[in-house]
């Protein structure tokens, strides 16, 4: 189960960094809801990799 849950929150923080990859055009789409959706996938990326 420890290697499920790395794997889990790397895919979780790599969904995080296309966020911040394209944060211009989630913004005009989203509006502030692309940074909560940002810090969202980051904690639980972090959560999860930290669980392992």
């Amino acid at each position: 189960m420890k290697n499920t849950n790395f794997w889990i929150g790397n895919g979780l923080l790599a969904a995080a960094f296309l966020t911040l990859f394209f944060m211009g055009t989630l913004s005009d789409m989203l509006g502030s809801g692309a940074v909560v959706l940002w810090m969202a996938l980051a904690a639980a990326g972090t959560y999860f990799i930290m669980k392992s």
